[in-house]
């Protein structure tokens, strides 16, 4: 019995040094060998699995060995069809096997079958409520097949709800704290990018890699945490995290693409700022001759309704006046002299020119497909946001201001405020929950 009990210890500890070997690449070499990971780990994995065949008949337990054997063959991102047999015997012959459901789901994600994924961990979860069970519901139910959008964000809400299930259990463990910061980030492009979910997003990515070092090095950790700083226009944070992400998994397209078409709109925008729009002079100063108070709409009237609830009358400065953050108790007007998307379409941006000449971008988001503005509209902004930039990226500098607007609702053009029908439909009706 003891030499049985030590023979099930020497398999489990050979594949979890594989895992180790996978996990914590980066502590044996250089980001500079990135490139050589995945074929370092099946290398590693090859070698395993030859010592796992000599532990086949001295582990009595079948399942057990068919449980190490499917695991080793998991290691890397490709569908294994030998490991899918071998944990599938595994679960029919001890059914109460946790680790093996939860390689089982994995191995079923991997070949694309995520209906059967998600029934392999809520099959593991009705065995023992575990944290790795948890954190892969997490993330199979916001690739769930689903008829409808009411479906699709009840699901993204029950994915942030496993989560943080996963993170209670063991709050010391980085990759639920990873997997909690993608189910926000999921939750925060559904409900119309709030500040706090974005905010408790950064927090888990920040906490994943305090309690986890090896998470620095999650290629995925900086790709998704660039995308949301793209969204903050935290430009600066979303260049070095994409370059970072591209740096640790060469094999991946996504991040260097991403950068790159940051640093083209970015270089596009730079661009029409500092020349307005390539609009000339002439045209430039008998549009802005054409402005009017009546321009101002309801922001000029006194029936603007403020942050508090309560109608305002709103002081109109120049751009040049404004200061970092809201400005309440303003409006800024100005003539539209350029629009410039990104392929996301979001958000969409303009540039805007006050009778002083300034010119900064107005960049709106939440928007619904129709809208937009032309060259030569009037837009009046009630309690603008202004956002300071100074960006340096690989030699290229960007120097601009920006005004950002959450929804076109708050945007008055050519006198009118901008109706329901102008901003984006609402996915998920979010609700803060305490943490």
């Amino acid at each position: 019995m003891e030499e049985e009990a030590g023979s099930e210890r020497g398999l489990q500890e050979l594949v979890d040094e594989l895992y180790h070997f996978r996990d914590h690449y980066f502590e044996t070499h250089s980001v500079d060998d990135a490139g050589k990971k995945q074929q370092d780990v099946a290398d590693k994995m090859a070698k395993t699995l030859l010592q796992v065949q000599r532990y086949e008949d001295s582990v009595k337990n079948k399942s057990l060995y068919l449980l190490q054997k499917g695991k080793a063959l998991n290691v890397t991102p490709e569908y294994s069809q030998v490991a899918e047999e071998a944990l599938a015997k595994a679960v029919k012959l001890s059914p109460t096997l946790v680790d093996a459901w939860n390689q089982l789901g994995e191995v079923y994600w991997k070949k694309g079958d995520i209906t059967t994924a998600r029934t392999c961990f809520l099959g593991a979860l009705n065995h023992c409520k575990n944290k790795v069970s948890l954190r892969n519901l997490s993330m199979v139910l916001r690739q769930v097949p689903c008829e409808d959008e009411e479906e699709r964000s009840q699901n993204v809400m029950e994915s942030v709800k496993h989560a943080k299930e996963a993170v209670q259990m063991d709050v010391k463990d980085g990759t639920s704290w990873y997997i909690l910061g993608n189910a926000y980030l999921s939750l925060f492009f559904r409900s119309g990018q709030p500040t706090k979910i974005s905010q408790q997003s950064l927090n888990s990515y920040a906490r994943a890699e305090k309690v986890d070092p090896t998470a620095t090095c999650n290629a995925d950790l900086h790709l998704n945490r660039a995308t949301l700083f793209t969204y903050e226009q935290s430009y600066s944070e979303a260049l070095r995290g994409f370059a970072r992400a591209a740096q640790l998994d060469p094999a991946c397209p996504e991040p260097s693409a991403r950068e790159h078409q940051l640093l083209d709109f970015l270089g596009k925008l730079n661009t029409l700022l500092t020349n307005k729009g390539k609009v000339k002079a002439k045209k430039l100063q008998s549009m802005l001759g054409s402005l009017k108070p009546s321009h101002l709409g309801p922001c000029g009237d006194g029936k603007y309704q403020g942050s508090t609830g309560k109608k305002v009358v709103l002081e109109q400065k120049p751009l040049s006046a404004l200061v970092p953050g809201v400005n309440t108790g303003t409006v800024v007007l100005g003539k539209v002299v350029f629009s410039l998307t990104t392929e996301e379409k979001i958000p969409f941006s303009f540039g805007l020119v006050d009778s002083e000449g300034s010119c900064y971008a107005v960049m709106v988001y939440n928007l619904a497909d129709h809208w937009g503005v032309l060259i030569g509209d009037s837009v009046a902004i009630p309690e603008p946001y202004l956002k300071q930039h100074e960006i340096e990226h690989k030699g290229q500098t960007f120097s601009f201001c920006s005004l950002r607007v959450e929804t076109p609702m708050l945007l008055v053009v050519n006198g009118k405020a901008q109706g329901a029908n102008c901003q984006a439909a609402p996915k998920v009706m979010y609700r803060p929950q305490s943490e």
